[in-house]
């Protein structure tokens, strides 16, 4: 049941995560959000992964690559990051003078979670001479462990910058890790990190939808297991998958990845056919649940009444931010 005191719900927010206000059934809040932005100087960065309307109402779209690099150029006075926990960290992270806005805290990433800093510290100490590159999904406390960040879409070009000589630890995706090594011929560190979302496609299930779809070509996800992996006809972060479906002359794809990305490569390919992959389990298809924790009216009350806002601590943001300049800075150089 909603409080109606808005006061009230500001106290319980880190409680609850979100505003837990009523909203007046009339309002349009397409409109309303959109005011919002003009009056507060506000942008709305959002992810592939979030619902549909969600991502009609972002100024911009993307993987984390992309939404790290938004958020460094940003204008805007008020960031709203319509994402998950550690994604709204970075966008602090980039610019401790703005305000950023997350609709729902408990927004948070299984694999973000999977990497405990206490631990990782711990399995750092006992590799000294390795330089520790960490997925951007990960909390501010890894990425303040970290030498660099990286991202699906510019891990391979990050690993292959560095000599090959140069001993590494690859944190916190196992399966993006070892897609990394089998595509670069490393032999880098991997911590045993997975995210639930990936780590649950059915091969045989896809298999089975490709008896029925035979020319349907399957798209993955480097976070996916190997044996889906193996499947594939092409494997790419978000942004690199969409492409793909955009650019390749075939009519019908499966896609193995969260299926908020669907609604763009239908947008943008209204002709074709996006089949989700489907996960070992009663569903037909696989959606994060943190990430659709955020919306619509979640979006509208945190950009009215400003809360709740991520906040950080000033060592840790400084701490982290070195191994992001670091990922920033190669990808400028390699043209990313």
């Amino acid at each position: 049941m909603a409080v109606i005191n808005i006061d009230e719900a500001k106290k319980n927010v880190q409680q609850v995560g979100f505003l837990d206000v009523d909203i007046d059934a009339r309002l349009d809040l397409f409109k309303e959000i959109e005011r919002l932005k003009k009056e507060k100087n506000a942008i709305i960065l959002a992810h592939y992964y979030q619902e549909a309307d969600i991502q009609d109402v972002a100024d911009y779209i993307g993987d984390s690559l992309g939404l790290a690099q938004q958020a460094e150029k940003t204008t805007a006075d008020i960031i709203v990051f319509a994402g998950v926990h550690f994604m709204a960290e970075t966008a602090k992270i980039l610019n401790p003078g703005k305000k950023v806005l997350l609709p729902d805290l408990k927004a948070g990433c299984s694999l973000s979670d999977s990497a405990p800093p206490p631990l990782f510290k711990k399995f750092k100490d006992e590799h000294p001479d390795h330089l520790v590159i960490s997925y951007i999904n990960c909390s501010a406390g890894i990425k303040a462990l970290s030498d660099i960040i990286c991202t699906s879409s510019n891990a391979r070009q990050i690993v292959e910058s560095l000599p090959e000589d140069q001993k590494i630890i690859f944190a916190p995706d196992k399966n993006l890790g070892a897609y990394i090594n089998k595509k670069t011929g490393r032999n880098m560190v991997l911590w045993n990190g997975a995210c639930m979302v990936h780590e649950i496609f059915s091969r045989e299930k896809i298999t089975r939808l490709k008896v029925r779809h035979p020319n349907a070509k399957v798209i993955a996800h480097p976070e996916c297991e190997d044996v889906v992996l193996q499947l594939a006809d092409f494997i790419g972060s978000t942004t690199q998958l969409l492409k793909f479906t955009e650019k390749d002359e075939g009519k019908e794809f499966i896609v193995a990845t969260e299926t908020g990305i669907l609604h763009q490569m239908q947008k943008n390919s209204p002709h074709k056919i996006f089949i989700p992959a489907p996960p070992d389990n009663s569903c037909a298809c696989n959606d994060c649940p943190h990430m659709k924790l955020n919306t619509l009216e979640k979006l509208y009350l945190c950009m009215e009444y400003e809360s709740p806002e991520l906040t950080m601590d000033e060592d840790l943001r400084i701490a982290a931010l070195k191994p992001i300049r670091r990922m920033l800075e190669i990808s400028a150089s390699l043209g990313l």
